[in-house]
Order: C-alpha cells, then sequence, then structure tokens
C-alpha cells in the first residue's frame, strides 16, 4: 500500500515518513538526492540546483545547494524520527544537457553537482549505495519511503529502480 505522493520542486526538498513517496522532476544538471533510514522508514528527497553554496552572494535558498540542502535534509528527517547513523543515499541527475567546452568548469554543473554530493556524503558518513548520473538527458526520480527504492524515468532511456 502505498501513501501520499509529494513533489519535491527545483532548489526544494522534502521528508516523508512511510508509507508517503516523494518525486521530483527535471533533473537535467540539478542533482537529486534521496536519504533514506530503512529502520524508521523515512526518505527525504533534494532537488539541488547548485554544488556550492558560499560560491554564489544570493544563497538564502538553504535547498538550492548541495552543501546546505544534505544538511537540511537530515535535520528534517531527525525532526521526524530518523537516525543519522542508519541513513543510506542514492543520487540521480547531474548530466550535462548543452554540448559546451568541457574544460570550462563553470559550465560542467552537473559534474560539479555529483562531485559535490558524493564530497559531502563521504564527510557525513552517509553510505552511497547507488547512482545513476552524468549522460546528456534529464530525470524524474520518485523515492519510496516504504522501502527506499528510487525509480528513475528518462525519455528514451526507459525505467531505472535502484
Amino acid at each position: 500500500m502505498y501513501g501520499k505522493i509529494i513533489s519535491v520542486g527545483m532548489a526544494d526538498l522534502k521528508a516523508v515518513v512511510a508509507p508517503d513517496i516523494l518525486s521530483t522532476l527535471g533533473l537535467g544538471s540539478c542533482v537529486g538526492i534521496a536519504l533514506y533510514d530503512p529502520i524508521k522508514k523515512i526518505a527525504g528527497l533534494s532537488h539541488a540546483m547548485l554544488p556550492d553554496s558560499t560560491a554564489i552572494q544570493n544563497n538564502s535558498n538553504k535547498d538550492k545547494f548541495v552543501d546546505t540542502a544534505i544538511i537540511k535534509l537530515i535535520e528534517e528527517m531527525e525532526a521526524l524520527g530518523a537516525n543519522r547513523r542508519n541513513m543510506v543515499a542514492k543520487i540521480a541527475g547531474g548530466a550535462q544537457m548543452f554540448a559546451f567546452n568541457a574544460t570550462d568548469d563553470n559550465l560542467r554543473v552537473g559534474d560539479r553537482n555529483v562531485e559535490a554530493t558524493k564530497q559531502a556524503l563521504q564527510n557525513l558518513r552517509i553510505p552511497l549505495k547507488a547512482e545513476e548520473t552524468g549522460n546528456k538527458f534529464g530525470r524524474t526520480v520518485e523515492l519510496y519511503a516504504e522501502d527506499g527504492r528510487l525509480i528513475i524515468k528518462a525519455i528514451g532511456q526507459g525505467v531505472r529502480v535502484i
């Protein structure tokens, strides 16, 4: 039995308890960060747009940046009863949506988002269990709080479960 489907917008994050489902659309260069506590069946999903809040002056939206979104997502999950020591992560997105010169670091937003996410998870000691990142296509994801499944849909790529 599944609960409500709760939408997570761009530069947004949400946490839920089973049986609810979190969904976000249009992960291009953005990264979807799915955290899950399998003991408490609490899930959190972030749709982060940029890797580093310290690189931009207008950084008041903590949900927009990988470095601040992960911390806030953990706090929201803990407020619902999750335990950080039980959390595992899955990530999706980080695509290179446009053909630019790959040597210009400012244009590699997708790659930088994925790198920042992996570094933050490592620093927080949250194991990364699975990922589907990179490439040149956008993704929609659904995170099931019941069992931690992350369903990834991409036009022309089919459906993948990680």
